[in-house]
C-alpha cells in the first residue's frame, strides 16, 4: 500500500527537498504552502520529475486553515500516514526587546501550527495502525545547548520539542513521533553562508519519516543520531 506524506512549508528549502526525497522513495506527497502560487509552482516542478505530488494550500498559523486542509483531504479520501511539520519562522530579538506581535506570530507558526496539524491528522494514524510525525526543530530549542539564538525562535522550538515528547508518550508505539535538528542549512532562512546543503538538511527528516516498526519514538535527532534535549 502506498503511503502518503504531508509536508508543511514545502514550496522551498528543506520542505521542498523533503517532499522530493519522500516522493522519490515511493510515497505520495501532499506539498503544502501558504502562498498558493508558489506552492503550485513547486508542485509542478516535482511532477515534471515524474513524482507523485499534489498541492494543498495551508497556513499553519491559522487553525481554520488547518481544519480546511484536513477536511478537503478527507473529502478526497487522502489518508495522511506521515506528517512533517516543517513550516517555521525566524525573527531576531532578545527576550526583553521582542515585540508581542513577533512572539505571537512565531508561536502560531512554530508551535500552535504543529499542534493543530497533529490534532488534525494523528488520530487517523492511530486508527490506521501506522503513523510517522517529524517535527523540524533546531539546536536553538535545546536546553542542553542553552537555547541560543533569537528569543522567540528558541522558546518556540523548545516548546516544539516538549510537544514532541508529550505526544510520543500519549500515542501507541505504531505512531512514531520525533524531532529533528537539520543543522545550519543553505536556505532563505539559513542564508548562503550556511555549511549544509538542503539535501543534507533533509536527510534525517526523511529517515525519521520512513522509520521501520522497531524505529525510535520520542527522540531528538541530528544526522540520524539522538542528541540531548
Amino acid at each position: 500500500m502506498k503511503r502518503t506524506a504531508l509536508v508543511t512549508g514545502a514550496n522551498r528549502g528543506i520542505g521542498f527537498e523533503v517532499s522530493r526525497q519522500l516522493a522519490r522513495a515511493g510515497l505520495r506527497v501532499v506539498l503544502t504552502a501558504r502562498d498558493e502560487a508558489l506552492g503550485e509552482a513547486a508542485c509542478h516542478t516535482l511532477r515534471r520529475e515524474g513524482l507523485d505530488v499534489l498541492f494543498a494550500p495551508l497556513d499553519v498559523s491559522r487553525e481554520d486553515s488547518v481544519k480546511s486542509c484536513a477536511s478537503e483531504l478527507a473529502h478526497q479520501l487522502v489518508q495522511v500516514d506521515v506528517l512533517v511539520n516543517n513550516a517555521g519562522v525566524y525573527q531576531e530579538g532578545n527576550v526583553l526587546h521582542t515585540s508581542t506581535e513577533v512572539m505571537e506570530e512565531t508561536l502560531a507558526v512554530n508551535l500552535l501550527g504543529p499542534w493543530w496539524m497533529c490534532r488534525a491528522f494523528v488520530p487517523g494514524m492511530v486508527h490506521a495502525g501506522y503513523g510517522r510525525v517529524v517535527n523540524v526543530s533546531s539546536g536553538a530549542g535545546a536546553f542542553s545547548g542553552g537555547l541560543p539564538g533569537p528569543a522567540a525562535y528558541a522558546v518556540t522550538k523548545a516548546a516544539l520539542n516538549a510537544l514532541t515528547l508529550k505526544l510520543a508518550s500519549e500515542v501507541p508505539d505504531h505512531v512514531k513521533v520525533n524531532a529533528v535538528f537539520p543543522g545550519w542549512v543553505r536556505t532563505r532562512m539559513g542564508g548562503e553562508a550556511a555549511p549544509r546543503s538542503v539535501e543534507e538538511g533533509a536527510d534525517t527528516v526523511v529517515w525519521l519519516a520512513m522509520l521501520p516498526e522497531d524505529g525510535p519514538t520520542g527522540g531528538f535527532f541530528r544526522d540520524r543520531r539522538p542528541i540531548p534535549w
